[in-house]
């Protein structure tokens, strides 16, 4: 029996990690990049050990974790080195989230979390796919609200996939830009639609 593989993005602020939330609370089997980006990098990991090799120990904080503000300075400047940092997340990420992917029990609705779907042209790897949307000023203020600066955080959405071309993607879009009990409520609808389509897609593969 299948599992039906849904594709969850939307951009910073937009209230994406609740919505997964949400649905991980409702059932869902929920494998989030950013926990794996993280994993891959943990400490005793051979990622971790090819991230030193390459850009040196000063990436290391004390308890010899990963410095992320250090290595952000070294990448985010330089083309080449941040090639090189991708070259050796990027297979562990993919590898892992594949794993995680094989490991849900059959008849899982499988939700994945990732912020740059839209970026990364995934969207045909899912049964379905889902943004999480709510107009761009208001995502500024979520983020003014979690410490960042006017302009960082302009910085950091200009820095993403266009609401547009996210949109265009989307076979269900959930509208954040109202209470918590409205995403809620769209979240909900969309469990029922998402267990109708696994029920169909099991139905279809033992026919």
């Amino acid at each position: 029996m299948s599992n039906l593989r849904v594709g969850l993005t939307g951009g910073i602020g937009s209230g994406k990690s609740t919505a997964s939330g949400m649905l991980a609370q409702l059932g869902a089997v929920v494998i989030d990049a950013d926990l794996i980006a993280r994993e891959v990098v943990a400490p005793h990991t051979s990622g971790l050990a090819a991230l030193v090799e390459a850009f040196g120990p000063g990436i290391l904080q004390e308890d010899e974790s990963l410095d992320r503000a250090a290595l952000a300075g070294i990448v985010f400047t330089d083309p080449s080195q941040r090639a090189k940092l991708d070259a050796i997340t990027h297979p562990r990420i993919t590898a892992l989230t594949q794993e995680r992917f094989a490991a849900a029990p059959p008849g899982s609705i499988v939700v994945h979390d990732l912020a740059l779907l839209t970026e990364l042209g995934l969207q045909g790897g899912y049964d379905h796919v889902v943004v999480v949307d709510c107009p761009d000023e208001l995502r500024v203020e979520r983020l003014l609200d979690r410490g960042l600066t006017e302009a960082d955080a302009r910085s950091r959405i200009a820095s993403q996939a266009s609401r547009q071309d996210r949109l265009a993607i989307a076979d269900t879009v959930l509208d954040n830009s109202g209470t918590l009990a409205e995403l809620e409520l769209q979240v909900d609808q969309l469990w029922a639609l998402l267990q109708a389509q696994a029920q169909a897609q099991a139905q279809g593969s033992a026919g």
